[in-house]
C-alpha cells in the first residue's frame, strides 16, 4: 500500500491501513497468527477477521499491540492539544475540563 496522508483517510480506511501495519509487524516477528492469538490473548478468527477487514474490538486491539511490544504507540492518541500561550495555559488551570457536553 502507498504511504496515504492520515487525515485524508475514512475511519475503514484506517483501520484497514492499521490492521495492514499489523500484519505486516506479525510476519515480520515471524509469528503465525495462532502464535500471535495466543500471546495476546485473542481469539484466531478475531485476529484473522481484523487482518482480513479492519474490525476488531479496542480492547483486542490494544492486546495485541501489547503482544508485539507496541503499545506506548497508542499515548499519542487523543491527547488534549499543547497550549498555544501562556495565558492559554493559566486559563486551562482556572476552568478544569466539563463533565458533560453542552451540546
Amino acid at each position: 500500500m502507498t504511504k496515504m496522508i492520515p487525515s485524508l483517510l475514512s475511519p475503514v480506511e484506517t483501520a484497514n491501513l492499521l490492521a495492514e501495519r499489523l500484519k505486516n509487524l506479525r510476519l515480520q516477528a515471524g509469528y503465525k497468527r495462532t502464535t500471535l492469538a495466543k500471546r495476546a490473548g485473542v481469539s484466531e478468527s478475531s485476529l484473522k477477521r481484523f487482518e482480513a477487514t479492519g474490525q476488531i474490538s479496542l480492547k483486542n486491539l490494544l492486546r495485541l499491540a501489547y503482544a508485539l511490544g507496541r503499545l506506548v504507540e497508542f499515548d499519542k492518541l487523543l491527547v488534549l492539544p499543547e497550549a498555544a500561550s501562556l495565558s492559554e495555559l493559566k486559563s486551562r488551570d482556572k476552568s478544569p475540563i466539563p463533565k458533560r457536553g453542552k451540546i
